[in-house]
């Protein structure tokens, strides 16, 4: 995100970028309620100087396709970050995203879900309450100087 952009703004130049659609292609339905963070696992953090990238926030947004799937062209820009797309169920990503970004997209698809009308997957919320649940637990060992495995 340019740091002149508000979120919507900074989502409809990259859908340009890298689909090639425009705000007449897409319907926005929704977006997630605030930002929605991860960090890189440490293996993962640049070692030169200069800034580093730590990690991402994010805000999601929901769309639907309006215009013709025809329209997608990933090789509008310079330097296409996709080769192909396809159609996947809803809950698909969250079962092939990279581990650490996992959290993010379980966290962003169950917010979403009512706005898609897709139901909310029991496997993801037990997993969405068990880390919250871990999180609360491992904050309250921490301010009292004990450990929680």
């Amino acid at each position: 995100m340019n740091t002149d952009e508000t979120p919507i703004e900074a989502m409809y130049r990259e859908l340009q970028e890298e689909t090639g659609l425009d705000g007449d292609s897409i319907e926005v339905l929704g977006s997630t309620a605030g930002w929605l963070r991860y960090r890189l696992p440490h293996r993962h953090v640049g070692r030169r100087p200069g800034p580093t990238c730590i990690g991402q926030k994010q805000v999601w947004f929901l769309l639907r396709l309006v215009g013709d799937e025809q329209e997608v062209c990933l090789d509008r820009c310079g330097s296409p970050e996709f080769d192909r797309w396809r159609w996947v169920d809803y809950w698909y990503p969250l079962e092939h995203v990279v581990h650490f970004k996992r959290s993010v997209y379980a966290r962003a698809l169950s917010q979403l879900a009512p706005l898609a009308g897709v139901p909310l997957d029991p496997e993801v919320k037990r997993w969405l309450s068990r880390r919250h649940d871990g999180r609360s637990r491992a904050r309250a060992a921490q301010r009292c100087g004990s450990s929680v495995s």
